[in-house]
């Protein structure tokens, strides 16, 4: 497979995916960018592979897990207030994924990128130690700490995830 053929059928799902890992479009982006840069590098190498789209997802999580994106990672956002008056605009599956991001970036790391192989990207156990260079019970660890941190940010603020109207 040559490597523009790989980027035009693959990219829309690794960006998808960074978008998960970093919570945020715009470092996804950038992530994904790097991350094919490199591997058009070793593209020869790559393609040879039995699963070579499984070996750049995981550069994808090494390069989201290096301390060199570390700063772009704190970047400060602002905060949006909601609408006065309290209309929906039909937005609110786009609204829910957005909480969940949110309540993503408020993990750690490696634990936001053990719950996104697993739930997002499907990965087992022994997948996700092995992307994360960790062993199994470190990789269930991580996802029952993951869940339950999510769980008490769900029961810290009821109000905020009740559907509306």
């Amino acid at each position: 497979m040559e490597f523009a053929e790989y980027v035009a059928g693959q990219r829309p799902a690794l960006l998808r995916f960074a978008t998960v890992l970093t919570c945020r479009t715009w470092l996804a982006e950038d992530l994904v960018s790097d991350v094919l840069g490199r591997a058009f590098e070793q593209w020869p190498r790559i393609s040879r592979m039995a699963q070579p789209h499984a070996y750049v997802r995981r550069m994808v999580v090494n390069d989201y897990l290096s301390w060199r994106r570390r700063l772009a990672r704190t970047s400060p956002r602002a905060e949006v207030e909601p609408a006065a008056d309290g209309q929906s605009d039909g937005a609110a599956e786009r609204a829910e994924r957005d909480e969940m991001i949110r309540r993503l970036a408020g993990l750690p790391r490696k634990q936001r990128a053990a719950v996104v192989l697993r739930y997002y990207a499907g990965m087992s156990d022994t997948e996700i130690a092995a992307h994360l260079d960790c062993r199994v019970p470190t990789v269930r660890s991580q996802i029952s700490r993951a869940l339950a941190a999510l769980r008490i940010d769900l029961t810290a603020n009821p109000r905020a995830y009740q559907e509306t109207p």
